[in-house]
């Protein structure tokens, strides 16, 4: 007994005729009469009770038409969950974040954007280290990184797309030397004791394209995990800080921001993702926002 056995079963069972059913069903009339013949043989005993002008229910067959209207329906509630997850449409999508993802709108804005198209996806956010989001995106314990570029993003089963580009600008003190100056370069700041962030190496490609442009190795004075603390070590005069463009919407006393006229020196927000990605949400999350923005 499968499905389709249920439902040539109903089809007669709610017709109360053979032909009329065979016709709702697209079948011929002896097809439908033999495979009612094959379940009453399985299941050892008549469901109809035939005779010359219609065909009414045993009281097997009543008792079969209650089960059979429940498994079809359960069938077609489990086909509707699968389909809807295959889709996207259900299920649970898990994004890290990092650097410049929230200053520059980015991630806020994919967020809605998804939200919108896919009310019932449940969305988990969390503030995770570039590094640590390539190894939880291995792990499967997260699905979607939002990280600035660096050089352990490449592993075969890594995807990693750039959503976002900047120029740079320094973050400085208010008092700092360098306020007047109007065409700031890495040779000005060659001297200049720098600050970076120490998470997983997250600023080696700043360092290492600031050595070739300057010509001489940065002087690194301070080493630091967050994107506030090198801010605010930058605005206590301790040295100068390259950050992304969008970071300078972040208003902090003492610290002043000024272009940085070094093309090369831009930031870049990358996507991270699973290749071969299973998770129907988690598809239709990339979908949306490679559709949407890059």
């Amino acid at each position: 007994m499968d499905l389709r056995h249920l439902r040539y079963f109903l089809a007669v069972a709610e017709e109360g005729h053979f032909g009329r059913a065979a016709e709702r069903l697209n079948i011929v009339q002896p097809a439908l009469s033999m495979q009612i013949r094959a379940l009453e043989e399985e299941l050892g005993g008549p469901l109809f009770a035939r005779t010359s002008r219609r065909v009414e229910l045993t009281e097997a067959g009543k008792l079969l038409q209650v089960e059979a209207q429940r498994t079809l329906a359960q069938a077609d509630h489990a086909r509707s969950i699968v389909q809807r997850s295959l889709r996207g449409e259900t299920g649970c999508v898990r994004v890290a974040f990092a650097g410049n993802a929230v200053f520059s709108g980015k991630l806020m804005e994919d967020l809605r954007a998804f939200r919108h198209t896919y009310p019932d996806v449940e969305l988990i956010i969390r503030e995770m280290p570039p590094q640590a989001q390539v190894d939880a995106i291995m792990s499967g314990q997260i699905d979607i990184g939002y990280a600035p570029d660096h050089n352990t993003m490449h592993a075969p089963t890594l995807i990693c797309e750039q959503i976002g580009r900047w120029d740079r600008v320094v973050a400085m003190s208010v008092d700092h030397s360098l306020v007047n100056e109007s065409n700031l370069t890495a040779a000005i700041l060659a001297e200049e004791p720098l600050i970076l962030y120490d998470t997983h190496d997250a600023d080696e490609r700043l360092y290492r394209t600031l050595s070739r442009l300057s010509g001489r190795e940065p002087n690194v004075a301070h080493r630091s995990a967050s994107t506030l603390s090198v801010l605010a070590l930058a605005a206590a005069g301790l040295g100068v800080a390259l950050v992304p463009e969008p970071l300078a919407q972040i208003a902090i006393p003492g610290l002043i921001y000024r272009a940085l006229n070094e093309p090369e020196l831009s930031a870049s927000l990358m996507l991270l993702s699973r290749a071969n990605e299973t998770n129907g949400a988690v598809r239709a999350f990339l979908i949306l926002i490679r559709f949407d923005g890059f």
